[in-house]
């Protein structure tokens, strides 16, 4: 947002701002109740989303992070939670749970907080990263361990799998000229693979 960067800081349950411009690294909110906010999601108003596992219980949280920096437990008693993704329209919240292989999907409701849990999409095998999804509303979900990216339509239709040449996908992200080209980062490689969505 603005150019603004977030990380999660897993090792000391905070999510960290970089404003643009700077490479000053500040706490944007911290909230000793999280296990380890492993990745998130901005919607369009700044509200920023955190999913928080406990990969040694398998358990994890959701959490809000409001404009006023406050810090919301939207569910918990979760599976592992991994990828957090915004629709779009802003309408729906997407988490994954890694090693329950399930996909949730939320209405966010006008405060930023969520309602209408719904069960969107399971897999069979594999475990599952980070979630981005494209202007049409189709979610891409790290596959890790599968060596690849799935690409989910915004009823639950899995549309493609685009294999890669890694088995172990962590975060997709979009960029590129028409901001079409997908960056995937691939943990064991140590590398980015790219390919063009439609």
């Amino acid at each position: 947002h603005a150019g603004n960067m977030y990380i999660a800081d897993y090792v000391n349950h905070n999510i960290l701002l970089v404003e643009s411009g700077s490479k000053k690294v500040q706490v944007y909110a911290h909230h000793s109740d999280m296990n380890q906010p492993n990745d998130i999601a901005i919607a369009d108003n700044g509200n920023l989303y955190a999913s928080d596992p406990n990969w040694q219980q398998g358990t994890g949280n959701l959490w809000l992070i409001n404009k006023q920096q406050d810090v919301v437990l939207l569910d918990e008693n979760m599976g592992t939670t991994n990828g957090v993704e915004v629709s779009p329209g802003n309408d729906f919240l997407y988490v994954n749970e890694s090693v329950q292989r399930i996909i949730w999907r939320y209405s966010i409701l006008p405060d930023g907080t969520v309602a209408d849990k719904q069960q969107f999409f399971t897999f069979d095998d594999y475990g599952m990263d980070g979630m981005r999804t494209d202007r049409q509303g189709n979610l891409y979900v790290a596959r890790y361990g599968a060596g690849e990216i799935a690409i989910i339509s915004p009823s639950g239709t899995l549309l493609k799998q685009v294999k890669l040449e890694g088995q172990h996908p962590t975060n997709v992200a979009f960029g590129g000229k028409e901001g079409k080209t997908v960056f995937v980062t691939m943990q064991k490689r140590g590398a980015i693979e790219t390919f063009e969505s439609e």
